[in-house]
């Protein structure tokens, strides 16, 4: 069986900070594609925002994971030097670097494999809702 490629630009309007299931996105994209059994990758071309799978069932990890987030990257510091675009500007460049810009999800019977209580997130780190883009990247037969 000859493998397939395919290539999409997923375009994700946040709220703001927080996560954001792009999952049934993404599986959709999966879906179209036609791949049996292969791998998804997505890679977010931002430095302020992240990408991450965790809990899909209790929100209280969410707001878990943002609180945690807040303590180890504060707002508010004169601590920072780059503030080109506001005071989050910097922590959520920080924010970046602990959290992933990119992931990769085996594909199995032309869906994605994903644990019973796992999502796909984007992270906005960010307080005002800016436009995000994720390339996904699809190989397989």
């Amino acid at each position: 069986m000859d493998p397939v490629h395919a290539q999409e630009e997923l375009e994700i309007r946040t709220k703001g900070r927080g996560l954001v299931s792009i999952q049934k996105e993404v599986a959709a994209i999966v879906r179209n594609a036609g791949v049996a059994v292969g791998q998804a990758h997505l890679f977010l071309l931002h430095t302020s925002a992240g990408l991450l799978i965790t809990e899909n069932a209790d929100p209280d990890v969410h707001r878990d994971l943002e609180s945690w987030l807040r303590t180890q990257a504060p707002e508010g510091t004169d601590r920072y030097l780059h503030d080109a675009e506001g005071p989050d500007d910097m922590p959520a460049h920080l924010r970046t670097a602990l959290t992933q810009t990119q992931l990769s999800v085996p594909v199995a019977a032309g869906r994605m494999v994903l644990g019973t209580w796992q999502g796909i997130y984007l992270f906005e780190h960010r307080r005002d809702p800016p436009r995000r883009e994720i390339a996904l990247h699809l190989i397989g037969e």
